[in-house]
């Protein structure tokens, strides 16, 4: 199967050397779509232009745009490449390239896709990783995990073009597409702004509860039908917090004050 409909995103690249190489790779392994978010590099800097031999047209042809959901706004499905397996990142929702792409190589099939990979300096943010539908972590020894940006991409798109190769993922029914990145974007958007007025979200611990939610959300491949439904629940909980002017659990110090302010019958609410 062609891989050609799938991008390849470089986040605030800072080296010549590792753009020119990269669009040379995207040539070697079909790729034909190459992005920028907000570079620090020059597409036309003598480095790229030499190191892209037989991908000068692909450097040339590059995108560069100003942030990562522009980047990434058609793509049904994304995987960003990271070391970083801490934090919020958790187990399962990163792995090798050979236990990620399949998924991809699926989606692939009727919808655009994208893999993601970050700076030299420090890789991608855990937000910018949190974006993305899974994580891809190359095995390296313990003392030198990272590797060079090209280097890194070189690895992920081989073990790409081997499995589209010798694997022939399942088919995907055409009539029910993944929604685009940008429309899930949005659906997440409002439901962790109705999380928050209803405060299920509201302390330090939220950005990492908000993070599992979307994880199991996203890895559904949710279609645009049914990113209705969470934009449904989002304005109904948004109605809720407006219509029982639902406190902040830091206004409310005390239970009894917090009874004070509601039916007899209410229960106080769980605090996450």
């Amino acid at each position: 199967m062609s891989i050609s409909r799938c991008r390849v995103v470089l986040v605030r690249p800072h080296y010549a050397g590792n753009v020119g190489s990269v669009a040379r790779l995207c040539a070697n392994f079909g790729i034909s779509q190459l992005v920028l978010v907000d570079p620090v590099v020059k597409l036309d800097d003598f480095d790229a232009l030499i190191m892209s031999t037989h991908g000068k047209a692909i450097l040339r042809a590059a995108r560069v745009v100003a942030t990562l959901d522009e980047a990434l706004a058609e793509c049904a499905f994304v995987l960003c490449s990271s070391g970083e397996m801490r934090g919020i990142t958790r187990k399962g929702y990163w792995g090798t390239p050979e236990q990620k792409l399949p998924q991809l190589l699926q989606t692939l099939q009727v919808a655009e896709c994208a893999l993601v990979f970050g700076p030299e300096p420090h890789g991608l943010t855990l937000e910018e990783i949190a974006r993305g539908h899974g994580m891809i972590f190359i095995p390296a020894a313990e003392q030198h995990e990272s590797l060079n940006l090209a280097q890194a991409v070189a690895v992920v798109l081989y073990h790409m073009q081997l499995l589209a190769r010798t694997a022939a993922p399942a088919p995907v029914d055409g009539a029910e597409l993944p929604a685009s990145f940008e429309s899930q974007e949005r659906m997440f958007a409002r439901l962790k702004a109705a999380l928050t007025d209803v405060r299920f979200l509201w302390d330090f611990r939220s950005d990492g509860v908000f993070h599992v939610l979307r994880t199991v959300i996203a890895r559904a491949q949710p279609t645009q039908k049914e990113l209705q439904i969470f934009h449904a629940l989002g304005k109904q909980l948004q109605f809720i917090a407006r219509e029982f002017k639902i406190p902040h659990p830091t206004d409310v110090p005390k239970l009894a004050d917090w009874r004070a302010v509601q039916p007899e019958d209410s229960e106080p609410p769980e605090m996450v």
